[in-house]
């Protein structure tokens, strides 16, 4: 009964704490530049790659429950 109490806990500490960390604004200059110019390049557009990893689990999912269905 403690374990699992114990688990639970520190699963939500171990999820919660990321966030914190990370849930700061990023500081941009003051000069107008674009809020996607981070210190490590251009970090806005992620658009293509997510699309086609959507599309693929889509796609991936759609074939495992067809085979499923056609299964019986």
């Amino acid at each position: 009964m403690k374990t699992t109490w114990l688990a639970g806990i520190l699963s939500i500490v171990l999820l919660v704490l990321p966030m914190i960390m990370f849930g700061q604004d990023a500081p941009f200059p003051d000069d107008g530049g674009s809020p996607c110019d981070g210190p490590f390049g251009a970090v806005c557009p992620i658009d293509g790659g997510v699309s086609l990893l959507v599309a693929a689990g889509l796609a991936l999912g759609g074939k495992k429950a067809y085979d499923i269905h056609r299964k019986g």
